[in-house]
């Protein structure tokens, strides 16, 4: 299988893309845990869909310490007992911010209320980025059928 197109041969998907990369980092570098973001990554990318993020985060995650237990339940969170509170919001408000289009209402009250109980005004903040910006990783790849399966854990560090 080969992508629709060739992100990293494009000028513009190049720049484009470099702007993603910087705000992820930013949130990278946030106090938002970083098991919690790998968990979010994860989750997102499987609703949407997305092999190659699917691939990438899994790999990252494990390569960080994540275990394949905890990892191959993020789509069952719900009925997981591998996950502290805190995650579980956090999975919770992944879900809905990635599911907008299924609920009129987008982010329910009581997700947003329980993910705030967890989490200050600066990892909320991050959560909201991190989530828009895996989603927005996640169209692209999906929308050029960017194949998975051959990421490497750094492989896109410079």
């Amino acid at each position: 299988m080969e992508a629709r197109l060739n992100l990293f041969a494009s000028p513009l998907a190049g720049k484009v893309l470099k702007h993603f990369n910087a705000a992820g980092k930013a949130v990278a570098d946030s106090s938002l845990p970083a098991a919690t973001q790998q968990l979010v990554l994860l989750r997102a990318s499987q609703i949407n869909g997305c092999g190659f993020c699917t691939d990438m985060h899994s790999k990252d995650a494990v390569a960080a310490g994540e275990t394949w237990l905890r990892l191959n339940l993020v789509a069952a969170w719900r009925e997981a007992t591998v996950f502290t509170d805190a995650e579980r919001a956090a999975l919770e408000l992944a879900e809905q911010g990635t599911r907008i289009a299924d609920a009129a209402g987008g982010v329910s009250d009581e997700v947003w209320a329980n993910a705030a109980k967890h989490y200050d005004e600066e990892q909320l903040g991050a959560l909201v980025a991190l989530i828009a910006l895996i989603n927005a990783y996640n169209r692209v790849n999906v929308m050029v059928r960017q194949p998975a399966g051959h990421y490497e854990p750094g492989m896109f560090d410079h």
